[in-house]
């Protein structure tokens, strides 16, 4: 088959996100099925500035085929308090002020757009909903589009002008159930072929995981600690995971420490008992997972989570944001984690945690039985081909 995706940043330093699950995707349908991929995206690296960082023009990354066009425009300064107003009330906006929002939320690409508009691909899957290329490419070509929502609920999902997007395409692809029970409830989609995927995980490669020892990275020697590993940023839940940690290291004073691994975008209040590594190697990575007590995940907006899958593949269990209904759905159906919606629920799940290191082995190993069963690359690989086939059928019948 003949198909693309359409990102607004791509390549091997984009670590996390919809963008990198496209490039796993991707790279995957080449190996195992042979297809023809293509990648449709932009010179960015930085989802802020969305400035040209990565060379204009074509490459070869992994065996897909990359396209990459000039940005012409950013988010301007006065976005984000544009936003701020719109999104606080997203479905009383108007269309033009929706559109307003997807215009100087950006990547303004519109060389991209036009690209696409004369490709050969048979189908192409725009992945994730929220940018200018999506919502431009849907409106070009929506009679071969395939859309990767990696929705959750934000008030950004609730702007009108999505309707026309998310009903725009020929099919979609969904990360969890959560996810397509909430697209379901918002646009009137039942009726197009749908699956819920969610990603594949392979192991990792020989050699990883014998990264720095633990205590030397973080500092803090022989310390139990708890891992938070992504992006550093208030959105994430960091800074609310902070304070928590914060609180509960008053009322129990004791050696463990709290290591928030990732790349940084708000720094929050640091103690000697809060670690701040920044982004770290991937064999460091494995490292500090390999020896956490618990991974946490405090945040509310994730339509997946990859990094529950690493955590519980290597023993670890798992603490989430109940508020995240994908993360719940993931510790719900495996049983490799305990969930917090308040100070007082996650003062309460540390302590069971912390007490009983039985419990975490066995929240751990349904984890990783919960992975084995459900979330390997062959089986992702082949639930996708089955999928496509059955949006290219409609693509074809409409078009006779």
């Amino acid at each position: 088959m003949k198909f693309a995706f359409v990102t607004p940043r791509y390549g091997e330093e984009i670590v996390g996100g919809a963008e990198m699950a496209a490039r796993m995707i991707a790279e995957r349908l080449v190996a195992q099925l042979g297809w023809s991929v293509e990648i449709f995206t932009t010179r960015a690296k930085d989802i802020v500035t969305w400035g040209n960082e990565y060379p204009a023009g074509d490459e070869t990354l992994n065996g897909v085929v990359v396209h990459r066009f000039d940005v012409t425009s950013g988010r301007p300064s006065h976005f984000f308090s544009f936003s701020e107003r719109l999104l606080s009330a997203p479905a009383a906006a108007t269309e033009a002020e929706g559109q307003a929002f997807i215009d100087t939320q950006g990547p303004g690409c519109p060389s991209l757009v036009e690209a696409l508009r004369s490709c050969d691909r048979e189908l192409v899957a725009f992945y994730p909903y929220l940018y200018t290329p999506t919502v431009e490419g849907v409106a070009a070509i929506g009679d071969r589009a395939v859309m990767h929502p990696a929705a959750h609920d934000e008030p950004a999902l609730h702007l009108p002008v999505f309707r026309r997007t998310m009903t725009g395409v020929q099919g979609l692809a969904f990360h969890t159930r959560g996810e397509r029970d909430l697209v379901q409830r918002l646009f009137p989609v039942a009726h197009l072929p749908q699956v819920v995927l969610g990603l594949g995980f392979d192991e990792p490669a020989p050699g990883l995981g014998t990264g720095t020892p633990p205590g030397e990275l973080l500092g803090i020697g022989d310390r139990p600690y708890l891992l938070c590993l992504g992006r550093v940023d208030g959105l994430k839940g960091t800074t609310a995971l902070g304070a928590f940690f914060a609180s509960y290291k008053e009322r129990r004073p004791g050696p463990l420490a709290l290591a928030l691994v990732g790349p940084v975008t708000a720094q929050p209040p640091l103690s000697p008992d809060v670690v701040l590594t920044g982004p770290v190697s991937e064999a460091d990575k494995w490292s500090l997972l390999r020896g956490a007590t618990a991974l946490v995940s405090p945040s509310p907006h994730e339509s997946f989570s990859l990094v529950l899958l690493e955590a519980w593949s290597v023993g670890v269990p798992a603490i989430v944001n109940a508020v995240c209904s994908a993360t719940v759905e993931h510790c719900s159906d495996s049983g490799g984690g305990l969930w917090f919606g308040s100070y007082a629920e996650f003062e309460v799940v540390l302590d069971v945690m912390l007490a009983d290191p039985e419990l975490r082995a066995r929240l751990a190993e349904r984890g990783r039985r919960y992975v084995e069963a459900n979330f390997r690359w062959p089986v992702i690989i082949d639930r996708y081909d089955t999928f496509a086939g059955h949006v290219l059928d409609r693509v074809t019948q409409k078009r006779h």
